[in-house]
């Protein structure tokens, strides 16, 4: 089921399905910030990724004496349907708990809530995990939204820019050929206030970027002004990525967690984590997009 959040700036989507965020129409030109989710390209918009980001190493964990195989990347809440807690003007809620399905492969039972608020020209997205289980439980989280390019058709994907506040140089953890941290490093680029958006950018995959000074990552149309501002003061990682040749969308993606190590084991509790809670706590990040104009 879609549910949508108004106000006089912004026309919000968001489905059921992965409590994912679907549409956003920014009121004063009609552009659709959100990607498609065309198959033949990508088939999503913006997943949630619970209870861990990026792969496992070969699919796999284990917990004491227990073995779980076969582990789809970026964790089981974007594939699942995420229930009605309750809407207002300005919020809606969606939850998530554990099930047959997922203590079958996530053996914890927990709440996942997603909040999303619209405030002006301004979308919060807030997460929040409460530990519902007689043990403590760790878990990684991470946001995944993916904004479509260009904005409209007097453009193309060059003339648009990945724009930090703060002079950086981005160190990025090395994640190939499998999506696992390799241990190396490199560096993106030195110095810079922007990336520009290009063919080349993502031939290799994803860049995950750590250790940025900025607290905001915008994706801005040069000639305009038009953008998203992402902040991510918060969060210690922070990737872009999109799918290798001419970009169609450029996602954002501030990770609280990591992947796990190509030179680790399968032991869940060394899976580099976002927090651990005990029983009856509970745990928020939340995401604040901003459609500029």
């Amino acid at each position: 089921m879609d549910y949508i959040l108004e106000n006089d700036h912004l026309k919000v989507t968001v489905a059921s399905f992965g409590a994912q965020l679907k549409s956003v129409i920014h009121k004063e030109d009609g552009t659709q910030h959100i990607w498609q989710a065309d198959p033949s390209v990508w088939g999503s918009h913006a997943p949630i990724l619970f209870p861990y980001t990026g792969r496992l190493k070969d699919g796999k964990m284990t917990v004491g004496d227990r073995v779980f195989e076969n582990m789809k990347p970026h964790g089981f809440a974007r594939n699942l349907e995420h229930t009605f807690v309750y809407q207002n003007k300005d919020t809606l809620v969606l939850q998530l708990t554990d099930s047959p399905e997922t203590l079958a492969v996530w053996p914890w039972k927990f709440r996942l809530l997603s909040a999303f608020t619209i405030e002006g020209d301004v979308l919060h997205h807030t997460l929040t995990v409460e530990n519902q289980d007689d043990e403590q439980i760790q878990f990684g989280i991470g946001f995944h939204p993916a904004f479509a390019l260009p904005f409209d058709e007097d453009h193309s994907y060059q003339d648009y820019v990945l724009r930090f506040d703060k002079l950086e140089s981005p160190l990025c953890l090395d994640t190939a050929p499998r999506g696992l941290i390799s241990g190396k490093t490199y560096y993106l680029d030195r110095n810079i206030l922007e990336i520009p958006i290009d063919d080349q950018l993502f031939a290799n995959d994803s860049h995950c970027m750590t250790g940025l000074q900025s607290e905001t990552l915008s994706l801005i149309e040069k000639d305009t002004g038009r953008g998203v501002i992402c902040s991510i003061r918060n969060f210690p990682h922070c990737l872009i990525w999109s799918k290798p040749g001419q970009p169609r969308f450029v996602c954002i993606e501030p990770w609280m967690s990591l992947p796990s190590p190509e030179d680790g084991g399968y032991a869940w509790e060394e899976k580099p984590a976002a927090a651990r809670l005990q029983p009856g706590e509970s745990w928020s990040t939340t995401l604040s997009m901003a459609f500029v104009r």
